[in-house]
């Protein structure tokens, strides 16, 4: 597989500096092709994060509060004698145990 430059200013520099002497300019070659690949990823690593950012300011969604859940626990009436453990949404509202409190009282 030959490596070839894909920058133009790593080819004029390799053709600036390329000897007759075969093995010189493969080194040469190989260190002009490392240079270049890492130049390019950092170019694209700079691009992909300022892309990043602006596209966050653009497009700033605000994030939702992380709630923590309510814990209710409450004897069971079953045989087990196991607690009732519920976790719910803090926004959510119980109905079931206002009905049954409101026919308890009747």
């Amino acid at each position: 597989m030959m490596r070839t430059l894909r920058l133009n200013e790593f080819k004029v520099l390799y053709k600036a500096w390329k000897t007759k002497i075969p093995w010189i300019d493969h080194i040469l070659l190989g260190l002009l092709y490392w240079i270049e690949e890492k130049l390019i990823d950092n170019r694209i690593k700079v691009e992909v994060d300022e892309a990043i950012k602006e596209y966050e300011t653009l497009h700033e969604v605000p994030m939702p509060d992380m709630v923590s859940p309510v814990y209710h626990e409450s004897p069971s009436d079953t045989s087990t004698r196991l607690p009732e453990m519920r976790l719910t949404a803090p926004w959510y509202i119980d109905t079931s145990n206002d009905k049954e409190g409101s026919s308890r009282s009747s």
